[in-house]
């Protein structure tokens, strides 16, 4: 496979170039653009790629290439003559991981829907092939539930975990549930999940209707219902999720309660990435 060449253009000293570029908004935008669309790649783009498609001069794009290589945002691969994110853009994504937004953005809305719907709700991303709750309101009177912060559960199994797997590629679920062997049961329900055909006919029906459900594969008597978070890309970012006694809540019921639960989730979904999932 041919591999794209360009000349670099003489660059400045970092801190010369620097003081051009960040004195200016639309440079500052513009580095941010960049910034974005290196993040939404699989992989790293030619100079010459992104200013085509962010629609700018090639001359300008490698102007604030260079100052973002200079301060490690970007690293240029010499040998593809290609750009992706440097060292400096993994450690924001550390610093952000560790101010917990997710948990912090999430908390207050799944306290306003407990208080709405009187039932316990909880958060949730996916670790592997589990799923790891990061939030967990439990309702006034309601039972303890073992979906508490830290616990982490077989995500084919729980509703959260079928939102989230929903909203992947079909080829990255294949990834996660390569054969029997990855999957597990709680406990012995009718028509529990234990292939991967099994599941993926379950995530077209979770894709078909926009949420996800669970009937007592978790514990017993309980019923979820969850949607996923995702970003301005459709990738999932994790998953909200209400739980119930199946019998305290009449099946045409669920459907007024899914729609409740999915306005959370694109509420979230606005204040993390900025816009409504789609």
């Amino acid at each position: 496979m041919a591999v794209e060449t360009e000349a670099r253009p003489e660059a400045g000293s970092a801190p010369q170039m620097a003081s051009k570029v960040t004195s200016k908004v639309p440079a500052a935008e513009n580095t941010l653009r960049i910034l974005k669309l290196l993040a939404s790649r699989r992989g790293p783009m030619a100079a010459s790629q992104i200013a085509s498609t962010l629609g700018l001069p090639r001359s300008s794009v490698y102007h604030l290439l260079g100052v973002m290589e200079a301060n490690g945002f970007v690293l240029h691969l010499h040998e593809e003559q290609r750009y992706g994110l440097g060292i400096s853009a993994f450690e924001l994504s550390s610093a952000y991981s560790r101010q917990e937004p997710l948990s912090r953005l999430g908390r207050p809305l799944l306290a306003s829907l407990v208080d709405a719907l009187g039932e316990s709700a909880h958060l949730a991303v996916l670790h592997g092939r589990d799923v790891l709750y990061i939030v967990e309101e439990r309702a006034k009177n309601r039972p303890s539930l073992v979906t508490d912060v830290g616990v982490r559960l077989p995500s084919h199994l729980t509703a959260s975990g079928r939102a989230i797997l929903a909203a992947l590629p079909k080829s990255q679920v294949r990834a996660l549930y390569p054969n029997a062997a990855a999957f597990t049961a709680r406990h012995e329900v009718e028509g529990a999940i234990m292939k991967y055909s099994a599941l993926s006919s379950h995530l077209d029906r979770v894709r078909q209707r926009g949420y996800a459900t669970e009937h007592g594969e978790v514990t017993p008597g309980f019923g979820s219902i969850a949607a996923a978070v995702t970003d301005h890309l459709g990738w999932p970012t994790a998953a909200v999720a209400v739980t119930f006694l199946e019998d305290k809540l009449p099946a045409e019921q669920w459907p007024a309660l899914a729609a409740r639960v999915q306005k959370v989730a694109d509420e979230l979904s606005l204040r993390l990435h900025g816009r409504p999932a789609k």
